[in-house]
């Protein structure tokens, strides 16, 4: 085992044992009844106290055991450090879904070693199930099941997972994209979380996932579990102004990038083979 291998392994572990510590205390959250303490980009995008609480919790057990590292959440201030380490924190990621009481919440925690993640956990708080990744290691399932992503199908068969924007003038761009897509495809699902779809689709449980606006925290830690898993995870203009996010099985990608761009979801001309087929 290299020491890069070695480290990768002791970020994952600190990375799991804290995301079960935050999915308890999201847990207990739940318990109490979950109420909204803040909105963000509209009034449908919503804080609950159990993301800052969980976040708190998260970034102090973090910090505790390396104090040099520095750390990006979703629902604090960045915090610097001086040790090639940054970790990446999504304290609930689905917070709609939370807060309706909707089994798709995630606790999501990457590791990044100068600027790539090397390591990554997404622990589902409603169900337990708990998705893990090293940047050489396998993508696990509890830590003992192996995940792939689905062998590849003809794109009329593919079940896409996707997402939408809270700002209202991005969801029409969105929904006019999806309309000429979803002729073209099996289905769309739209879950909730963007860390599970992502996981989701390293277990075989759909085809393919893509949606404008995401953060880095909604999938530093997903994206890492599907890559391992066999997808292709890649980033480019959205129409709607913002990066779009997408992943897919690597030898269909392509041919899922140039659909995209046929319905109207990317900014741009694609590159490589999907700009030509």
């Amino acid at each position: 085992m290299t020491q890069a291998d070695a480290l990768a392994d002791q970020l994952l572990a600190l990375a799991v044992a804290t995301a079960r510590d935050a999915g308890r205390l999201v847990q207990a959250g739940a318990a109490r009844g979950v109420e909204v303490a803040d909105t963000k980009s509209s009034d449908t995008d919503v804080v609950t106290e159990s993301d800052r609480s969980a976040e708190r919790l998260i970034r102090g057990a973090l910090l505790a055991a390396r104090p040099d590292d520095a750390v990006l959440g979703e629902e604090g201030d960045d915090e610097p450090g001086t040790s090639g380490v940054r970790w990446i924190v999504d304290p609930i990621d689905g917070t709609v879904n939370f807060l309706y009481g909707l089994p798709q919440y995630a606790v999501s925690i990457a590791a990044e070693l100068d600027g790539e993640v090397v390591a990554g956990v997404v622990l589902n708080v409603a169900t337990g199930a708990e998705y893990t990744a090293t940047l050489d290691g396998p993508a696990l399932l509890d830590g003992r099941q192996p995940l792939r992503v689905r062998p590849v199908v003809p794109l009329a068969e593919r079940l896409v997972a996707t997402g939408f924007s809270y700002e209202a003038r991005q969801r029409q761009i969105q929904a006019a994209a999806l309309l000429r897509l979803l002729p073209r495809i099996r289905d769309i699902r739209r879950l909730g979380s963007c860390a599970l779809d992502l996981c989701a689709l390293a277990h075989g449980q759909l085809d393919a996932y893509m949606e404008e606006g995401v953060n880095l925290w909604d999938h530093a830690a997903g994206g890492l579990v599907a890559r391992r898993a066999g997808a292709r995870v890649e980033t480019m203009p959205g129409i709607g102004g913002r990066d779009i996010l997408m992943a897919g099985p690597e030898a269909g990608f392509d041919e899922f990038v140039s659909a995209l761009d046929d319905a109207g979801y990317l900014a741009g001309p694609p590159p490589g083979p999907a700009a030509t087929s």
